[in-house]
C-alpha cells in the first residue's frame, strides 16, 4: 500500500515522517511553486522517489492523506476530481476557515470526488503540528467516515502514526471534528499566555 501525502504544510511533513519511520510507503504531492525551506523537506528532497506534483501523486497511491492549507485545497480538489480513484481512500485531515458561513472542507472536498471512499482524520492536530503540540502530549486522532473495510484502514495508518484512533462515525460527523477544532484553538486564543490547548477523551 503506498499512501500520498498531499500539501506543503507541517503536518505533511511530520504525518510521513512517522509513517516512513513505521516502515510505510509514502510519496508527498506538492503545488508547483513550492519552495523547500525547512529541513524536514530538504531533506525528502533528497529523495528522487518521494515529492511529485499533486496529480502524480495522487496517481501513484492507494490513500491519499489531504494536509494541504486552505488557500490550496481548490487545487488539490481539481487534481482528486480530475484523477481516477476508483480502489482509492481519501483522507481529509484539515479544517476549514471558522466563519459566519462555516463549511467543513470535507464538504467541500466531496462535492469534488463524488462517492469514492472519504474520510477524516488528524484534522484535530492542525496544520502547524507538532507546532501546537510541541511537547507530544496529544495521543489521540478522532476519524470518521463510512463503514467498511476502509475504515479498518484508515484506523491502522492512524496506529502507525502513533496516535490511540477513536471513531466517531460517519463520514456526516466531520462538522463535528472541525467544530471539535476549532473550539479548542478558540479557548487557546481567549489565554493570556497564548499557549495551545487541546482535549483529552475520557470514559467514565
Amino acid at each position: 500500500m503506498k499512501i500520498g501525502i498531499i500539501g506543503g504544510t507541517k503536518l505533511a511533513s511530520t504525518l510521513g515522517n512517522k509513517l516512513l519511520a513505521a516502515n510505510q510507503t509514502v510519496v508527498f504531492g506538492v503545488r508547483e511553486d513550492f519552495v523547500t525551506k525547512e529541513i524536514e523537506w530538504k531533506i525528502l528532497n533528497m529523495y528522487l522517489d518521494k515529492i511529485f506534483s499533486y496529480d502524480k501523486a495522487i496517481e501513484m497511491s492507494d490513500v491519499i492523506l489531504i494536509c494541504c492549507e486552505n488557500e490550496h485545497l481548490p487545487k488539490v480538489s481539481d487534481s482528486l476530481a480530475a484523477s481516477d480513484l476508483e480502489n482509492k481512500i481519501v483522507i481529509d485531515c484539515t479544517n476549514g476557515a471558522y466563519t459566519k458561513e462555516f463549511c467543513p472542507n470535507t464538504i467541500l472536498i466531496k462535492k469534488s470526488i463524488g462517492e469514492h471512499k472519504l474520510f477524516k482524520a488528524f484534522n484535530n492536530l492542525g496544520i502547524d503540528y507538532p507546532k501546537s503540540d510541541p511537547m507530544g502530549l496529544v495521543k489521540e486522532s478522532y476519524y470518521c467516515g463510512p463503514d467498511s473495510k476502509e475504515k479498518a484502514i484508515v484506523k491502522r495508518i492512524i496506529e502507525w502514526v502513533g496516535f490511540k484512533p477513536v471513531d466517531a462515525g460517519e463520514i456526516e460527523n466531520a462538522m463535528l471534528l472541525e467544530a471539535f477544532y476549532h473550539l479548542r484553538k478558540t479557548i487557546s486564543f481567549q489565554k493570556a499566555e497564548r499557549m495551545d490547548y487541546h482535549f483529552k477523551l475520557i470514559s467514565v
